[in-house]
């Protein structure tokens, strides 16, 4: 076979290949080692959004491998004329290959689909916690059921045991998902949504706002904390109990300036005269893993840049720039530390 008639032959076959090699640039595109997935799940509800991720995955890359041998037999053997090539009656083979076997395959993912859904709705047992999580433009209140008490951007649970989630927004539509425990639920303005965790072993996993809310969308993370069940109970009396008070003369000295400043008009400190409720309860601000919901680490540098002036750290947040004396805020930013 001459050099230019073989190359002749070839060629048809470059189409497919430069389509595989696209597929194959998209997958490898979303591939990242620091962000939560679906795909690694540590709770009940999304080892099953896993399985029917998977379900619906392989359904794809048998679909998509069958349509390429289509293409490539259509473009290599139909175009040889020393071929002779069969014909199929085509009424029945759109009927069968474009219609009957999509519904058979459509029709079980769904049924499996529904089956997901239901066991979603309700934890296979009750609720051992209720939390109650509120969404702000651009942070989340978590109160629990009976405890005088508040958190911000950090929701902990006992390992193994599920918890009930409800949900609100005090201003714009949020949606509340942690990838690795549950799917989404949105926050809907003047209705209260539900949902559950359970995550099967310890471990911090990080939360989003799903749900496109304004500027710092972005930056509105949380975290979920799963621990043992008896370091969660001793968490929680303390979160019940007046803040930590100082120990250091720095620390009384910071408790005074955020006392006579005008940080207690937002912001609470349980066991002090700062009931502020527009911003975060700050009582166990010294324990959090970030400022700003997931805007930067929570250390003393930030934090102090986050007193200061938050703008410069999270545009469009409510928290306007503070009149701190420079000599007051090394301690501020120790006694805002104390609190844990």
């Amino acid at each position: 076979m001459a050099g230019g008639e073989w190359a002749g032959h070839r060629r048809p076959l470059a189409p497919v290949a430069r389509i595989v090699g696209c597929g194959l640039l998209v997958l490898l595109g979303g591939c990242s080692g620091g962000a939560p997935s679906t795909l690694d799940p540590a709770g009940t509800g999304a080892r099953r959004v896993e399985g029917l991720w998977w379900l619906l995955f392989w359904i794809s890359v048998v679909v998509f491998a069958e349509v390429m041998a289509l293409l490539a037999w259509a473009l290599v053997f139909r175009r040889r004329p020393d071929r002779r090539i069969s014909r199929v009656e085509p009424t029945r083979f759109v009927v069968v290959a474009g219609a009957g076997v999509p519904f058979v395959i459509l029709l079980a993912a769904y049924g499996v689909g529904l089956r997901d859904l239901a066991a979603l709705r309700q934890p296979e047992s009750p609720p051992a916690v209720t939390v109650d999580v509120t969404g702000h433009k651009w942070w989340w209140e978590v109160r629990y059921a009976g405890v005088d008490g508040a958190t911000a951007n950090e929701i902990r649970i006992p390992v193994g045991e599920p918890v009930r989630v409800r949900l609100r927004t005090v201003d714009v539509l949020h949606s509340f998902w942690v990838p690795q425990l549950m799917p989404k639920t949105d926050l809907i303005a003047g209705k209260v949504r539900e949902t559950w965790l359970r995550a099967e072993r310890p471990g911090e996993y990080r939360g989003q706002c799903a749900e496109y809310c304004g500027l710092q969308h972005a930056h509105m993370a949380l975290q979920v904390v799963a621990q043992p069940r008896a370091e969660f109970d001793a968490w929680l009396a303390r979160l019940a109990a007046p803040a930590a008070t100082p120990d250091s003369d720095a620390e009384r000295r910071g408790q005074q300036a955020f006392l006579q400043g005008t940080c207690v008009a937002c912001h609470t400190v349980r066991g002090t005269a700062a009931t502020g409720t527009v911003g975060p309860d700050l009582s166990t601000l010294g324990a959090r893993w970030s400022l700003g919901a997931g805007a930067v680490p929570n250390d003393g540098g930030h934090l102090g840049g986050w007193i200061v002036n938050s703008q410069t750290v999270k545009p469009g947040n409510a928290m306007p720039p503070q009149p701190v004396d420079a000599a007051a805020l090394p301690d501020l930013i120790a006694y805002l530390e104390s609190l844990r």
